[in-house]
């Protein structure tokens, strides 16, 4: 009798994954960072998946009060870590770039950046905007490029397109799998915890009901009342 329902929350699991993917394969936003901040992201990410981010930088112009290219001179530092905390990639590029990497771990990372502050003077305290596109899995991958790379025809490219969306899905679906069995293993690891707690509890007033009826029977044997 499990087996139905087992099928049935992969299947659930497998159009959640699904529809996630169509509507949101990746995300793009733009921030704002003052001379010493730094800004974190959280992503949940499979194992072995591969990430690439690419942003690029514009100063505000206080005479044009808008936001321009930033110049060449400014570098933008990027540090991601895994759910482990260790560090995945930790470099410095320039005012546009482009970083990659692959995770090991599943679970979510910490995707930081941050300017160098040596260099932030050139705009005296002044905002800077961070435009960031962060694209995972399949998504990452420049089709066109490897159409071009490995000469392949279109219905070659997207047999081979259909092939990473499958592993894709199925990595995407071990992930959830792996978050199943940590919330089991947290959700008993929290029921144990307050049987043992209720059970001292119990102990602890079977004890203290003890002590004061043992207390009573020697105050009312000094009083001689009983």
């Amino acid at each position: 009798m499990a087996a139905p329902g087992w099928r049935l929350r992969v299947l659930l699991q497998l159009l959640l994954v699904l529809a996630a993917r169509m509507v949101s394969p990746g995300w793009a936003l733009y921030f704002h960072l003052g001379e010493t901040e730094r800004k974190c992201f959280i992503e949940e990410i499979p194992d072995e998946t591969m990430v690439i981010g690419n942003y690029r930088t514009q100063l505000f112009d206080k005479q044009r009060e808008e936001y321009l290219p930033a110049t060449p001179g400014l570098g933008m530092f990027v540090e991601v870590k895994d759910p482990d905390e260790k560090v995945v990639l930790s470099r410095q590029y320039g005012s546009e770039g482009r970083f990659t990497f692959t995770s090991h771990t599943p679970g979510e990372h910490q995707i930081c950046l941050h300017s160098n502050s040596t260099k932030f003077s050139l705009f005296a305290g002044g905002m800077l905007r961070v435009h960031l596109d962060i694209q995972v899995g399949e998504h990452a991958n420049d089709y066109a490029e490897i159409a071009a790379k490995d000469k392949l025809s279109e219905l070659q490219l997207r047999v081979r397109q259909l092939l990473e969306q499958i592993e894709q899905i199925q990595k995407e679906q071990n992930y959830q799998r792996w978050r199943e069995e940590r919330f089991r293993q947290t959700s008993e690891s929290t029921n144990q915890r307050v049987l043992w707690w209720s059970i001292v509890q119990t102990l602890i007033l079977v004890a203290i009901g003890v002590w004061q009826m043992r207390h009573l029977k020697s105050f009312f044997e000094a009083k001689k009342l009983v």
